[in-house]
């Protein structure tokens, strides 16, 4: 059996033995600034971990979807509706406030992704979706406030897509295990086509046993089926994430 301590060592949760800079690098890993309302929902879903939320959408305001924008790259390829953040940003106070009210009011609707191709490193080419500049900002904000749920129950040892980690971090916790205890093997696994074959209702109903607000779900629900534009044909999207999107990394 390991101690307490050990195991906390190997899943990030605690700080590994050595010098003041490599625990002070552990400890950036663990804590990412939330705006005041947002560390109250982490502090409820750290207290209970059965706790379903039933009103987050009153979380996307006008500061939340400001915030979205200026996380936003400035030099990204806009999405199909051709609007990029210089020209969105001319108006920028009027069109967030149009923006918040039809998120609210129901009547925001997503406009399918453009679909554009990367090249892998083994010659193939990846697909990806690039979003409309304001179906990222709205997607970024509810990225926020589902992160400010689900950063309690990630386990430590998870560093996948997550706020204040990178794949540095996970290499420097990898070195600490490996160097700390006794290692006889060591699994490199990978789903195939992943994002390609999610099942969009089992998504859902993962998603629906930690956030409980209709309004959330049915947004979620409005950018899976929002469809894929490739050469200037829409297709319907029945399964599967587009990579690329604010909410599919």
């Amino acid at each position: 059996m390991k101690s307490s301590k050990e195991t906390r060592r190997m899943e990030g949760r605690g700080q590994p033995e050595g010098s003041p800079r490599e625990k002070a690098r552990v400890r950036t890993q663990s804590r990412v600034a939330l705006p005041p309302n947002l560390d109250r929902v982490n502090a409820a879903a750290k207290r209970a971990a059965q706790t379903q939320f039933t009103a987050l959408l009153h979380h996307i305001d006008e500061d939340a979807l400001l915030r979205a924008f200026r996380r936003q790259k400035r030099q990204a390829s806009a999405g199909v509706d051709g609007v990029t953040m210089a020209k969105y940003e001319e108006g920028l106070t009027d069109n967030i406030r149009d923006l918040c009210g039809r998120v609210h009011t129901g009547r925001y609707r997503p406009q399918p992704v453009r679909r554009v191709y990367i090249p892998k490193a083994d010659g193939g080419k990846r697909p990806l979706g690039v979003p409309a500049l304001e179906d990222k900002i709205v997607q970024s904000a509810v990225a926020e406030v589902l992160s400010a749920v689900y950063e309690a129950d990630f386990l430590g040892f998870s560093y996948g897509f997550r706020p204040g980690r990178n794949p540095h971090m996970a290499l420097d916790a990898l070195h600490t295990a490996i160097m700390s205890q006794r290692v006889n093997w060591v699994l490199d696994a990978d789903i195939r086509s992943f994002f390609d074959s999610v099942d969009h209702e089992w998504l859902l109903r993962m998603v629906a046993h930690r956030i409980a607000d209709p309004r959330i779900l049915r947004l979620l629900e409005l950018w899976l089926r929002a469809g894929v534009l490739e050469s200037g044909e829409k297709r319907e999207t029945d399964r599967g994430t587009p990579q690329g999107a604010g909410m599919a990394p």
